[in-house]
């Protein structure tokens, strides 16, 4: 009867684990000059990943520039080239550091597949592991390349991904990840995540009450939870949040609401990555994932 307790036990065991699983946090660095530097954020052992933001601007024929609010000057030569080391820093502590393309300002579009195809080849000669005489970040090869589209035309980001994808080399993946608003199929990244190309997807659950947290109500949350992780083709699906009210407009999720009644439920699908915060500055006010990540 022991012997027979104790399988029993240990099937129950089982299928608690194969229903809930841990995930990583990801975080956005690079929008405000007070949130400290890169190693700083990587030292926490808090984060998977760190996104760069932003190039934001880009393609139809425009010279590409960067932003990085206070931290550097990318249009002054070798301003920002002291950050080379700080990112391979973070990825010898396993994180995966990559660039955020686009954000809520700038100029960027893709006119064409040839547009596409001429963005690819920038990105992977100035950020990636190619080589160019002008490389912002100096010679650091980040790990992949996030698309947070949210302006400009709709078009051609699916060729973006095929593109960038194949430079995957044997042993040194190009990573990409995106991050759509809630409202599904999004209107910019639609089509490109359909393509099955991207590693991470970070959904932002803020600033869209239909599909976000609002007024203590979790149903709309998880209503578009399961529609990204039951028809979007990722394997990996991150809860994208703001780290403090300020962070967003709406969304904001108290730490003990999302782990004790979201977490929970969200971590049943096997597509569950973890959470995206936006972002660092405001996770370093406000102490958003000292409070969660024992629980993601």
């Amino acid at each position: 009867m022991a012997n027979k307790c104790n399988a029993i036990l240990s099937l129950l065991l089982l299928l608690l684990v194969g229903t809930s699983h841990g995930g990583g946090i990801a975080i956005y660095w690079g929008q405000n000059g007070n949130e400290g530097t890169l190693s700083q954020a990587c030292a926490t052992a808090k984060y998977s990943h760190v996104n760069i933001a932003f190039l934001n601007n880009f393609g139809n024929g425009q010279t590409p520039q960067m932003n990085l609010a206070g931290h550097c000057n990318p249009s002054i030569l070798n301003s920002c080239t002291k950050f080379s080391a700080e990112i391979k820093d973070c990825q010898s502590k396993g994180i995966k550091v990559l660039l955020s393309i686009g954000g809520g300002i700038g100029n960027y579009s893709l006119s064409s597949i040839e547009d596409a195809r001429n963005v690819s080849k920038f990105l992977w000669n100035t950020f990636l592991g190619g080589k160019s005489p002008s490389r912002p970040l100096g010679d650091a090869v980040l790990d992949g390349v996030d698309f947070d589209i949210e302006l400009g035309s709709t078009a051609n980001w699916e060729h973006l991904a095929r593109f960038l994808k194949a430079y995957s080399r044997r042993g040194r993946e190009v990573y990409l990840a995106a991050a759509p608003q809630c409202p599904i199929p999004d209107r910019f990244l639609g089509t490109a995540l359909n393509t099955g190309l991207f590693d991470f997807v970070w959904v932002q659950f803020y600033n869209n009450p239909p599909c976000s947290y609002a007024n203590g109500n979790i149903t709309n949350l998880l209503n578009s939870w399961s529609r990204w992780t039951n028809t979007v083709p990722a394997t990996n699906i991150f809860l994208g949040l703001p780290a403090a009210p300020a962070a967003a407009g709406s969304g904001y999720i108290p730490p003990d609401v999302l782990t004790n009644q979201i977490l929970p439920e969200i971590k049943k699908s096997p597509k569950y990555g973890g959470v995206m915060l936006w972002s660092r500055f405001y996770d370093v006010k406000n102490g958003y994932s000292d409070s969660i990540v024992n629980s993601v």
